[in-house]
């Protein structure tokens, strides 16, 4: 009986041994969990405050390029913006300060081009823009501010693009991004008549006629024309594809229109048709409407002379182009 009873209470012993052990595990385990939790509730205050928190950025497309059209025969002013974020209104102006920084278009170039450099985007030299001051303001409870730079588009190519580059030196208050701290600026060209880099494409009605034949050959298709000057277009004479074969049309403001050589054409304008009169007007048919060029001329090719007519429309909504006018 002695020895059950003694068997009796070691076990007794063991299980408050057992008790004694499992406690502090427990606390542990609870003291972990906790720490999890805060670690957790923290990290997701931290998150709230990087996804909500008062940052800037220049505004631009892919490739941090920012693409401006401007109309030729004379200066318009174009604008850097930034655009700022957060969930909270600043309580303070952000002044920022930009610098000039052609790197970005040799890296862009690269990129883009690798050693194609017939492709490459060019610096737009100095006479074309001016920046009077590289300095601006996001004022406190705003989300925006830009930079005014006046552009001069005369004499630059339709063929080739030209841009300058700035980027953020310093701010006085708040974050920037550091993938939209610069810009790219893309000057484009234009006037009445087209848009440059080839996008401008007129429908032609052609027919061609090989002097000293009597054969007429019709060519309907399409003709890129591109923007030269304030009044001036360049487009290929008749269905060629090289550019040794450029004419150079100079609309004046009755809608008269003077055909010459662009560089090393060989044409001669012919004004004895009165349905191709080499004139420029626009038209409207009741549904539609269309600038409208109706051109008449002979141009050498090789040992042969042809006599090209064509009538070159382009359909347009005149409204849309009027505000666009007035926007600048």
């Amino acid at each position: 009986m002695k020895h059950i009873e003694k068997m009796h209470n070691n076990i007794k012993c063991e299980r408050k041994n057992i008790h004694f052990m499992r406690k502090p595990k427990m606390q542990w385990m609870l003291f972990t969990t906790l720490v999890l939790m805060y670690s957790s509730c923290n990290n997701d205050d931290v998150f709230e405050k990087e996804q909500y928190k008062n940052v800037f950025a220049l505004i631009s497309s892919s490739g941090n390029v920012s693409s401006k059209y401007h109309p030729l025969g004379g200066e318009t002013v174009g604008y850097v913006a930034a655009s700022l974020g957060g969930t909270s209104p600043t309580s303070k102006d952000i002044r920022v300060k930009l610098v000039e920084d052609a790197s970005f278009i040799d890296e862009y170039n690269t990129i883009n081009y690798d050693v194609d450099k017939t492709k490459y985007v060019l610096a737009l030299p100095q006479e074309n823009y001016s920046i009077d001051s590289y300095e601006f303001t996001i004022p406190a409870g705003e989300i925006s501010g830009r930079l005014p730079v006046r552009i001069r588009p005369d004499g630059l190519s339709p063929d080739r693009k030209y841009a300058f580059a700035l980027r953020v030196e310093s701010y006085s208050s708040y974050e920037v991004n550091p993938e939209k701290n610069y810009i790219i600026y893309n000057v484009e060209i234009k006037n009445r008549w087209a848009e440059g880099g080839g996008i401008t494409v007129y429908n032609m009605t052609g027919k061609m006629t090989e002097v000293g034949t009597t054969y007429e050959l019709q060519m309907p298709g399409t003709k890129v024309v591109q923007p030269i000057s304030k009044n001036q277009v360049r487009i290929l004479a008749g269905n060629e594809k090289d550019s040794k074969f450029y004419l150079l049309l100079t609309i004046d403001d009755a809608g008269k229109v003077t055909i010459s050589p662009y560089k090393n054409a060989e044409v001669t304008q012919i004004n004895d048709d009165t349905f191709y009169s080499n004139t420029f007007f626009i038209e409207d048919d009741g549904f539609n409407t269309y600038k409208t060029f109706r051109l008449k001329y002979e141009y050498k090719s090789g040992d042969k002379t042809y006599e090209f007519r064509e009538e070159l429309r382009l359909q347009f909504n005149a409204d849309e182009e009027a505000e666009e006018e007035l926007a600048g």
